[in-house]
């Protein structure tokens, strides 16, 4: 694994020196490969969009779908980019704003969370700590990938600036850790997956489908009462993005189950109607439906076991 880890990472970071206009013109040749030759994912990326926009003509959809193939090939190359971009270049191009909420409860001893979605070049995100006080250990929740090279790798990119990667299943242990030290957090969710069948406790109408969405954020941001934001992600052009911190609540312990999901969920709707390409259409998200789910499930004491 060592050697294949070598061998990835040597020809990652010889491909993320090359300018970013090298970047593009090969992002460019991708697109042409995967949308017209390869068609990756072209029938679920189409029926994503016929039913999440029925109020849209057939050439609306078409062009979203050809701009979001376009957008996916230069998420692919910023993301090998961000191993060797510096913080200036960085800075340049992704923007955040409204940090000063979030540095606010920084100041006060509160942590923060941050709740995103696949939406733009959310691999950037990682460079929050360029924009908010030191005192904060900015980290971000990850599943991890089963190729273990490839593991290494991601995890190598995304702490470029800082921030920490942590697995999904050691969240409650490392944020008690902080908490236990006194060190304040701001942690990023990325929570619209799509959740196993056993995760399903939570249905919302996103994107004109009835969806099930995951509530493992919500329950460790109440656990913990850190005040809670969206990262609203807007492309400026290409190569240069802002991410707006959207306050939801301050103090989400206060607030009744799955409404702070809700809130999410109404925020991450408007992102992606506001801006449809750069949302990820090519994951299959509404392969679960709740018919199925009342046919092979049943809910007991709050868990999910099959009937």
């Amino acid at each position: 694994m060592k050697v294949l880890y070598c061998l990835i990472y040597t020809a990652f970071y010889l491909l993320s020196l090359l300018p970013l206009r090298v970047h593009y013109f090969i992002s460019d040749v991708m697109y042409y490969l995967l949308y017209y030759l390869v068609r990756y994912r072209v029938r679920v990326v189409r029926q994503n969009l016929a039913t999440s926009f029925p109020e849209k003509t057939e050439a609306e959809r078409r062009a979203i779908e050809r701009d979001f193939y376009s957008f996916f090939c230069d998420y692919l190359v910023e993301s090998v980019k961000l191993l060797t971009i510096s913080k200036e270049n960085m800075k340049r191009r992704f923007v955040f704003k409204n940090t000063e909420e979030v540095n606010a409860c920084i100041e006060q001893g509160q942590s923060c969370a941050i709740y995103l979605g696949h939406n733009g070049i959310w691999e950037w995100v990682v460079s929050l700590p360029l924009w908010v006080s030191p005192k904060a250990q900015c980290g971000q929740i990850y599943h991890p990938i089963e190729n273990k090279a490839f593991d290494r790798l991601f995890i190598h990119l995304r702490q470029h600036f800082g921030s920490v990667s942590i697995p999904m299943q050691e969240t409650l242990r490392k944020l008690l850790e902080y908490r236990k030290a006194g060190q304040p957090v701001i942690i990023g969710y990325i929570s619209d997956q799509k959740p196993h069948w056993v995760n399903i406790h939570h249905w919302v109408d996103f994107l004109n489908h009835d969806t099930p969405v995951l509530t493992g954020a919500e329950r460790i941001v109440k656990k913990f009462d850190h005040a809670a934001f969206y990262g609203d992600m807007h492309r400026v052009r290409r190569g240069y993005y802002e991410l707006e911190m959207k306050p939801i609540c301050q103090h989400p312990q206060s607030l009744p189950d799955y409404q702070l999901t809700d809130a999410y969920y109404r925020l991450l709707e408007a992102s992606i109607r506001r801006e449809p390409a750069i949302w990820l259409w090519s994951h299959n998200r509404w392969a679960r439906t709740r018919e199925e789910f009342d046919r092979r499930f049943k809910v007991v004491d709050g868990k999910v076991v099959p009937r």
